[in-house]
């Protein structure tokens, strides 16, 4: 089984950013129970990070491993289209 690992990239604590992180670890509990990492990075108290990671839009989801690495843009509200940008829904995955 492969180990997900995410980094989530938000800015400050406003409501869409809080929602973000509300629905990712919604997501992954559901997807991925006891299988991913995930890292919630404030773009405002870290820029040298999101610069890095050429994030220019938040809130970002990175999926760092397994590869290929992936990234979603928003909320993360619409859980299949997510999963598909993810590619967490792939055969021998569940």
């Amino acid at each position: 089984m492969n180990k997900f690992r995410f980094k989530l990239y938000v800015a400050g604590q406003t409501p869409r950013s809080q929602q973000a992180v509300t629905n990712l670890r919604q997501l992954c509990e559901e997807s991925l129970p006891g299988r991913y990492d995930m890292e919630v990075i404030d773009v405002l108290q870290h820029p040298d990070l999101a610069e890095d990671e050429r994030i220019l839009a938040t809130p970002t989801l990175v999926k760092l491993s397994p590869t290929p690495i992936r990234r979603v843009i928003g909320d993360l509200s619409d859980f299949p289209k997510v999963r598909m940008g993810l590619e967490l829904d792939t055969p021998g995955e569940e």
